[in-house]
């Protein structure tokens, strides 16, 4: 499992979390090419991130790029700025700048949860489709 972090990124987590959660599950390239059309202000420090996380695969555990996938993408709040705004008759309201810790962890397509229950179903479609093909033989048989 290879994994990249990202800390006090600011920009509130609830913005970066929209961008983080489409690519979250996809395969490496494919959620590179999400984050260059994606329009929002997240996707450029995030595919910075990927590509971190990718350097990280290649140079210390020798993996191909093809064969990796986003395993998870966690957005976490970080330290909160707080700043003060005047208003009218000498008060002041309060402003937080939220900052965000970013988590990413890439993994083989080998240990993907799904692909083997793909297989698996694709191997009982497979059979189920070869016993109706052999009650319909059987079918025609009796009625000639």
């Amino acid at each position: 499992m290879i994994i990249a972090k990202l800390n006090d990124y600011r920009q509130s987590p609830r913005k970066v979390r929209l961008v983080a959660n489409l690519i979250k599950g996809k395969k490496v390239v494919d959620a590179q090419n999400a984050l260059d059309f994606i329009v929002k202000r997240a996707s450029k420090p995030l595919a910075d991130l990927l590509a971190s996380a990718i350097a990280n695969a290649k140079n210390n555990f020798n993996l191909d790029v093809e064969n990796l996938y986003v395993k998870e993408f966690k957005v976490d709040g970080g330290a909160v700025l707080k700043r003060r705004m005047p208003r009218a008759r000498g008060m002041a309201y309060p402003i937080k700048k939220r900052t965000s810790h970013v988590f990413i962890q890439l993994d083989t397509i080998d240990n993907m949860p799904g692909k083997k229950n793909k297989v698996a179903k694709k191997e009982v479609v497979e059979a189920k489709a070869e016993k109706v093909v052999a009650k319909k033989a059987v079918k025609t048989k009796k009625v000639k």
